[in-house]
């Protein structure tokens, strides 16, 4: 199956555009004395097996590799946060199945030391699609383009700090006669990529709907997929990114709405509250109701 239909069935399946970001903080988690990654695998096993319960799923799951990489500590050859993610990927095969799940750690190199974090992310880590810099071009880019992966390429992101760079006026490499702002020039290239491997997309912030407007619009009729982080803790609004979208004429089917820490610990700071599994189900469920199909 293509990651494009991979993304259409697991839409119709659970009749929303949710992507579930797994980035799991221990201070935060429900006090243990148990090891790192035994409470990572617990936790999220809970919350899993609770959704499985009352029937629901979302339409993509993210975990981000380095809130697990932080844990290691690999002079001492220790090696609980990179376990504790095999554990989580097991996981979301055995309770979700068919849905995708895409290994968020932004590589992107030259071309061979692309070529190994290609390997690390679809041979090693097993995942659907990989997050990937555009910086360096081409070379950096297309080893990740594999037949049925998905491949999200930075184009507008949500950090505070995106405009810095994003947002400068550029020659199009594309289009070499016109000025664009950068993540203008950048969508170009990425549909440019896309119409030759299918399945390469973008991540596009729901923190500045201006530019989320404008680059749905240039995606709407060449089925490229948006991986939409921001909402929730950053301050974007599912109901207000679904709507943009209807706005633009884009397939929402492609899209994957991320919301990481406001699903998985809303209560942000602290130890987890006694009631912490009820308010992670409470959470999820609003953000489905807001990206339902």
């Amino acid at each position: 199956m293509s990651y494009i239909d991979l993304l259409r069935e697991s839409a119709k399946a659970s009749g929303n555009v949710v992507c579930m970001g797994l980035d799991p903080v221990l201070s935060v988690l429900p006090e243990s004395d148990a090891p790192a990654r035994e409470r990572l695998s617990t936790y999220f096993a809970e919350i899993f097996h609770r959704m499985r319960l009352e029937g629901i799923s979302p339409a993509a799951f993210k975990p981000n590799i380095g809130y697990y990489a932080v844990l290691d500590n690999p002079r001492e050859e220790d090696f609980s946060g990179s376990l504790a993610l095999s554990d989580v990927m097991d996981l979301l095969d055995n309770y979700f199945p068919g849905v995708p799940v895409i290994l968020d750690s932004k590589r992107g190199d030259i071309a061979r030391s692309s070529e190994n974090y290609a390997k690390e992310a679809f041979d090693g880590w097993k995942a659907d699609a990989v997050t990937v810099s555009p910086y360096m071009g081409t070379d950096s880019v297309l080893p990740f383009a594999f037949a049925d992966k998905g491949v999200y390429i930075l184009n507008r992101t949500s950090n505070p700090g995106a405009a810095d760079l994003q947002n400068t006026i550029t020659l199009d490499a594309v289009d070499e006669k016109e000025l664009y702002p950068m993540y203008i020039a950048v969508a170009h290239r990425i549909a440019h990529w896309a119409s030759e491997h299918p399945g390469v997309g973008a991540v596009v912030g729901a923190t500045s709907m201006k530019e989320l407007g404008e680059i749905a619009t240039y995606y709407a009729d060449r089925d490229i997929p948006m991986l939409i982080p921001g909402v929730g803790s950053q301050g974007g609004s599912g109901s207000d990114v679904m709507a943009a979208l209807k706005s633009a004429g884009y397939p929402a089917e492609l899209a994957r709405i991320n919301s990481s820490s406001g699903l998985t610990h809303p209560w942000k700071k602290g130890s987890a509250p006694e009631d912490w599994l009820d308010r992670v189900m409470n959470a999820v469920h609003s953000l489905f109701a807001e990206v339902s199909l």
